[in-house]
Order: structure tokens, then C-alpha cells, then sequence
């Protein structure tokens, strides 16, 4: 037994020794970086373009001063410090960092991304610095200086995107794109990293290349991406909507290629990046109007009156109305106990479809909507809602639209459990769901569900998934990954075009002789539609939907600014502008000081300031000291769930109190002038 002991113990340290010399990589790498130096050659990023082939963002040099722990000897600490200006114990919290991060053997970076005078200072002084190197790093700049939140920016990987990206060959130290367009096409951009090995001495001196640079890999530039993006068409966008809360959205109908996709308040992308990067972006991060958060696929709002030509669009298909179909208002709408009331007092200003949608009846829409929800079609009003519920869903609202773009947000249209709820079960009727009809109730939408419903009414029946990138570099069948589901024509509904023809000219008269004659553009037929969302937290905010030419549709777009009263007061304008510039290529002189009147324009109450200021102080106060430039930011959805019941566009002197909410209580409410009919 004894002998055996020992013959095993003897047969283990055989192994172990075949195994350290023969077979384990782990030493022999330790063994090598004694004597080689291994230097990592970043690639240059691809460069993405907009639909004229401007790059919207470039490349150039910095550099990186990176640290091998084990061999940090004999460093001037002092020069080194003076230089980075920093003290002794951030030098020391550095070296640590670095050892736990990528072990005592491997390099890290010191000082990321140092500016030109401090790269110039230490570069005729590395001799003193033995274990550190300066090494080039390709960073983005912006000629531009606009489209931050949809071009993104990129930062060093940390540890858990390592985890996992840990088969795509990322090691500390790189960078990778965290939000926007660099995030999404990251596997495109990033190109392929390259490295250079040379000979060392005993004292550590670079002597040469190693074995004639037979071992170097030569490093492969990332692809370029061209986007349907039109950055003057972007940057008018974001000037017009300086010092406002809102976005705005304009896409090719054809082709479902995003214009422009502005978000205010925004910021210069050129603040993140270089050797400020992260002082700037802890600026970004602690502002309570958050300007790294892109309310074009993040922000919720009740669509308000823009939802109209929607709810049209369903009660002409289920062939419940026709477009002569007429109801008679005279101020309100009565059949609900409640009455809703409307802008509008003089008589025919609802007798048929055309007139009513460009006057924004309130009524007429409640109506429509109520036969829709009790078509008798169904067995119950549950029923005709889920019918209702799948148009809306078809239409692209309350589902995300799977956008190009990291985080997107897919509004709400309720399900019927939601009301359910609500009501102490499915006892509910049209009566108190009725705002959902004309925009409001629990209904949410982003702006660019907005304008994508302009492509869908547009195209009379199709919209292509919006996207910004229409082609890559040297495409490969395996870019039909990214590219594929952009290049889809969604067909998702058998509607005729007699019905969507009513509604377009409908939405003509709009700019004609309704409620945005003040978006008409010379020789152009804009189809459009305002309207208000109630906001609890101050003014309304004002929408505006629209697309043209009306015959060969080029242009489709929504706007949202919030806080800022009717659609046509500021959402129209701004959207008229933008129309204007991409369908002529200018703006005309007669319409240039309006330009400058909207951008001028500040419509950020102070009351919405103290409101997000006190929302997010606690909450900012602990995330101060944990803010990472490296990680893209997280930000909740604060909308408000309450119900919105009314529409302020055409209720303008509504009380806050003066709801149409039908409660649980009066859930058995019989209409007074509408009995919807008996199922068939």
C-alpha cells in the first residue's frame, strides 16, 4: 500500500511537470512577456455617412497611457504625477485598479485618452517611466457636432460586457460602442484588432522587432455604415428644438430610412470623447432634463388628437361609417352621462368625415370610436375592444418597431385585462374607455411610432421597419442579419385604398382650411394632423403628424414638444420647416425669421425644471458617486400612469377636475343617444 501511495504521488508530479512544460500555455506566455513586448494596434472604427456620403463622424489619434504593474520599477513617481497632475495616492489607487482589473502581468490603461500638451510632456519623458507606454487609440470626432443620442459613443469594456462578448475577442483595455448606432453595428465598426511583438533585454529595453515581425498581425479597419440620415436636415431639427422638451421624427415613407431623429435637449457629442470625456459625461448623466435619454424612442405620450385619422381608418374598414357619415355636435358630446366637449359650436362642423377631422371634432371621434368597440359583430364589448386593439397594434402602436437602435420603448395601448382590473371584472363598456377614441386614456405613443403611422397612412397600407442604416461596406450575406428585417415591407392590414384615400383628403384639409392652415407650404399638399396631449405636470404638450406630397409621399414626420399648448402653435411650425427644407432643399427667405423665432424660443417653464430637479435630487445624490462613462445609462420611465381623459386641443378651457372618467360604481352607465346594436 505504501509502494502504491508512492507510485501515485510519483506518477501526479510526472504529469503535472509534462503538463507545466509541454502542454500549459499559462507559463509559457508569463516566460515570453519577460522577454516580449506585445503591443496591441487598435483598428480604425468605421465611419458612418448620411444620405449624401457626409461623414457624419470621423476618426482621429489620441493616446493612452498604459501600465504593466509587475513592471512599475524605478519610476519617477513625482514627474509622473506633476505631469498628469495628479497626487501620490491616485498614482497608487491607479496601480491597484489596474492589478484587479487585468491582473499584475498585463497592461491597463493609466490615463485614458490624454489630452495633446499632457501626451507631448510625457512623451519626452517615458525614460523615466519604466512600465509605461503611450499607445495610439482611434477616437471619434463630430464635424457636425449633432445626432448625439443616434450615433452613440463608445467606451473602454469593463468586465461584465466581457463575460458577455467572450467570444468575439474583446480584452481590457479596448473599446467598444455602448448606446446608439456605434452599439447596435458594433460587430461592423469595431474592425479587428492587430498586434505588433518586439524583443526585450534583461533591463527591459525595447531591441527590436521579434523574429522579423513574423508573429505581428496587421490590424483590419471596421466597415463604414450609410444611413438615410440627412444631417442638415438634423441639424435644423435639433436647432429648432433648442431650449424645448420634445423630438422630432421624419422617415422616407418608401423606404422606411429615418431623415432626422432629434430629441431636445440634446448635447455635442464631441463632449465624450477625449481626455474630458468623462467629466462631461457626468455632467450629462446628473442634468434633470436628461439630455442622453432619446425621447424619440423613449418618450410616452398620449398621441392626443393625432390619433384621429387611426380611429377613422377602423371605423371606415369595419364599414361601420362611410366618409359622408355625419354627426351632428353642438359643442359636446353627451351620450356618456359626462359630457366631452369640443372646440367647436356651429353647426356641419362634423357632417361628414373631411369635416370633421379637420376641424378635430371631439364628438365625432367618440362616436367612431364607440360603434367600433360595440360593432355588432362581436358578442361583447371585451371582444370588439381586442378587434379594436389588433388594428391599433398593426398600426405599429403599442409595440416596439424594432428600430436600429438600442432601448426603445413600445408605448401602450391597455389590454383588457387593464380595465378588468379597473372595473371589478369584465363589466366595463364604451363608455369608460371612451377618450381612448380621440387619443388619451391609457393610450401612449413615441414619436417615432407617430411618424411611423404617417408612413403606414402614406403608403396606403405598408410601412418598411424604420431604420438609419441602409447599406454597409462590403456587405455580406452575413449582414442580412442586421439589414434584412429593414428591407421587409409590412403589409399588416387588407384595407382598401377607397378608405385610405378618404382619410388622406381628409387630413388635406387639415393644412387647407383646418386647424394647421399655419403648416401649408407653397405648391406642396401636406395631409396632416394636430394635436394636444394633457400633461399633470404643466402646460399640455403640442404634437403634430403629418407627411407630403400627398400623391408621391417623400416625407413623413411627427414632432412633439412638450409643455407647449396646441399642435399648431409650435409642433406644426417646426414640422412645416423641416417638410420645407428636405423636400426643396432650403427654406425660403420668407420663412427664415421664422426659423429663428422657433429656435429662439424658450419653452422650458421653470415650474418643469423644480419639478425634475426635486423628481431625481435623492436619487442623483446616491448614483453621483457611481457613475460610470463606460456604461451606458439606465433611465426609468416616469411617465404618468394616470388616465388622460379628454382632449385639451379641442377642450382649451377644461378644469383639471372636469373628467370624462366613468368610475367602477357607474360602470353600468346606457348611453343616452347610442344603443349599440345586438350581435348578429
Amino acid at each position: 500500500m505504501i509502494q502504491l501511495i508512492f507510485a501515485v504521488i510519483f506518477i501526479v508530479i510526472i504529469a503535472q511537470l509534462l503538463h507545466l512544460q509541454m502542454f500549459s500555455s499559462d507559463l509559457k506566455i508569463q516566460a515570453e512577456n519577460n522577454a516580449i513586448f506585445r503591443k496591441v494596434v487598435y483598428p480604425d472604427r468605421g465611419i458612418i455617412y448620411d444620405r449624401k456620403k457626409r461623414a457624419v463622424l470621423e476618426n482621429t489619434i489620441m493616446y493612452d497611457l498604459v501600465v504593466t504593474p509587475n513592471q512599475v520599477k524605478g519610476t519617477d513617481t513625482a514627474a509622473l504625477c506633476r505631469i498628469l497632475a495628479i497626487d501620490t495616492a491616485e498614482f497608487r489607487k491607479r496601480i491597484i485598479t489596474a492589478i484587479i482589473k487585468n491582473s499584475y502581468y498585463k497592461p491597463s490603461a493609466f490615463a485614458a485618452l490624454v489630452s495633446p500638451d499632457t501626451y507631448a510632456r510625457l512623451n519626452e519623458n517615458m525614460y523615466k517611466f519604466p512600465g509605461f507606454v503611450l499607445q495610439e487609440r482611434p477616437v471619434r470626432t463630430y464635424p457636425y457636432s449633432a445626432a448625439g443620442n443616434v450615433l452613440g459613443y463608445i467606451g473602454e469594456v469593463d468586465t461584465t460586457y466581457l463575460r458577455k462578448h467572450k467570444t468575439e475577442g474583446y480584452e481590457m483595455g479596448d473599446y467598444a460602442g455602448l448606446t446608439g448606432l456605434e452599439a447596435t453595428y458594433e460587430p461592423v465598426l469595431m474592425g479587428q484588432r492587430g498586434v505588433k511583438r518586439f524583443i526585450r533585454d534583461n533591463k527591459n529595453r525595447i531591441q527590436g522587432s521579434y523574429e522579423n515581425g513574423n508573429y505581428d498581425t496587421a490590424a483590419v479597419a471596421g466597415r463604414n455604415l450609410y444611413t438615410s440620415m440627412d444631417i442638415e436636415l438634423q441639424q435644423l431639427a435639433e436647432k429648432l428644438l433648442g431650449s424645448k422638451i420634445g423630438s422630432a421624427v421624419a422617415i422616407n415613407p418608401k423606404t422606411g430610412g429615418i431623415l432626422a431623429m432629434a430629441t431636445s435637449p440634446t448635447y455635442n457629442p464631441n463632449l465624450l470623447t477625449g481626455s474630458e470625456r468623462r467629466k462631461n459625461f457626468s455632467q450629462l448623466f446628473l442634468d434633470t432634463a436628461r439630455p442622453l435619454l432619446n425621447r424619440a424612442i423613449k418618450g410616452q405620450y398620449p398621441p392626443g388628437s393625432t390619433f384621429k385619422p387611426l380611429g377613422a381608418l377602423v371605423a371606415l374598414d369595419e364599414g361601420l361609417i362611410t366618409p359622408s357619415f355625419g354627426y351632428g355636435c353642438s359643442g359636446a358630446y353627451y351620450s356618456c352621462g359626462r359630457p366631452v366637449k369640443c372646440e367647436h359650436h356651429d353647426a356641419g362642423h362634423a357632417a361628414n368625415l373631411r369635416a370633421a377631422l379637420s376641424h378635430s371634432c371631439n364628438s365625432y371621434f367618440s362616436q367612431v370610436f364607440r360603434m367600433a368597440i360595440d360593432n355588432p359583430n362581436f358578442s361583447s364589448t371585451q371582444q370588439g375592444y381586442l378587434k379594436w386593439k389588433e388594428y391599433m397594434n398593426a398600426f405599429g402602436l403599442g409595440v416596439r418597431l424594432n428600430i436600429d437602435l438600442p432601448s426603445e420603448d413600445k408605448g401602450n395601448i391597455p389590454d383588457t385585462s387593464k380595465y378588468n382590473r379597473d372595473f371589478a371584472g369584465p363589466r366595463w363598456n364604451s363608455c369608460n374607455i371612451l377618450t381612448l377614441g380621440i387619443g388619451q386614456d391609457r393610450m401612449l405613443a413615441t414619436p417615432l411610432q407617430l411618424a411611423n403611422a404617417m408612413c403606414f397612412i402614406a403608403n396606403k397600407g405598408y410601412y418598411y421597419t424604420p431604420h438609419f442604416v441602409d447599406s454597409i461596406e462590403n456587405e455580406s450575406i452575413t449582414d442580412t442579419s442586421y439589414l434584412g428585417k429593414y428591407r421587409t415591407k409590412h403589409k399588416v392590414t387588407n384595407i382598401t385604398n377607397d378608405v385610405f384615400d378618404a382619410v388622406q383628403l381628409a387630413m388635406l384639409d387639415v393644412t387647407r382650411s383646418g386647424t394647421a392652415v399655419n403648416a401649408k407650404i407653397d405648391g406642396i399638399d401636406i395631409c396632416a394632423k394636430t394635436g394636444t396631449a394633457q400633461n399633470p405636470h404643466g402646460k399640455n404638450h403640442s404634437l403634430f403628424v403629418a407627411f407630403a406630397p400627398m400623391d408621391d409621399p417623400k416625407i413623413a414626420i411627427a414632432v412633439v414638444v412638450e409643455n407647449a399648448g396646441f399642435g399648431s402653435t409650435w409642433a406644426a411650425p417646426i414640422a412645416s420647416l423641416m417638410m420645407e427644407k428636405y423636400l426643396n432643399d432650403t427654406i425660403s427667405a420668407k420663412r427664415l425669421p421664422e426659423v429663428d423665432r422657433i429656435s429662439k424660443a424658450d419653452l422650458i417653464p421653470a415650474a418643469i425644471k423644480h419639478w425634475y430637479a426635486v423628481k431625481d435630487s435623492i436619487k442623483l445624490a446616491k448614483l453621483a458617486k457611481q457613475i460610470d462613462a463606460d456604461k451606458a445609462p439606465v433611465f426609468e420611465n416616469t411617465t404618468d400612469n394616470r388616465k388622460h381623459t379628454f382632449d385639451p386641443e379641442a377642450e382649451p378651457n377644461r378644469k383639471e377636475n372636469d373628467s370624462t372618467d366613468v368610475s367602477a360604481k357607474d360602470s353600468g352607465i346606457i348611453p343616452k343617444q347610442y344603443q349599440p346594436r345586438k350581435p348578429k
